[in-house]
């Protein structure tokens, strides 16, 4: 058993199968699920686990090279935006319709139960060498 780290069996295991420039597209409760991508549903109830809880420990755990988000997470959900640009090396801002039409090519798909709009961003992996 693993004693720290990403506990969840099925996201420990996507997350290892994943390489440089595979995308895993993090969301929201809300965020339409495309079909295709690998699915870890983590979401229990309206806010649990919260966006940035999840976007934390995907952190702790990949390389990432930048991510993608909405540009309108700016103005609806400042508090995410603010996250995102702190957290992440590079950010790109699209539309959000763009940003689910990019969705359909992720590797991987982790749903938060975060109850905020726009709360979703498209990491990008990079590699540790």
């Amino acid at each position: 058993m693993k004693k720290s780290g990403i506990l969840n069996r099925h996201l420990a295991g996507a997350l290892a199968e994943l390489g440089h420039g595979d995308t895993v597209l993090v969301c929201d409760a809300g965020m339409p699920i495309p079909a295709g991508p690998r699915v870890v549903d983590l979401a229990f109830r309206a806010g649990v686990p919260a966006f940035a809880e999840v976007l934390d420990g995907l952190l702790a755990e990949l390389v990432v090279e930048g991510g993608t988000a909405a540009r309108e997470i700016e103005e609806a959900n400042p508090d995410a935006a603010l996250l995102l640009r702190e957290s992440l090396p590079v950010l790109e801002l699209i539309a959000h319709a763009e940003l689910k039409r990019l969705s359909a090519d992720a590797r991987l798909v982790v749903r938060t139960g975060e109850a905020r709009p726009y709360a979703n961003v498209l990491l990008r992996c990079g590699v540790f060498f």
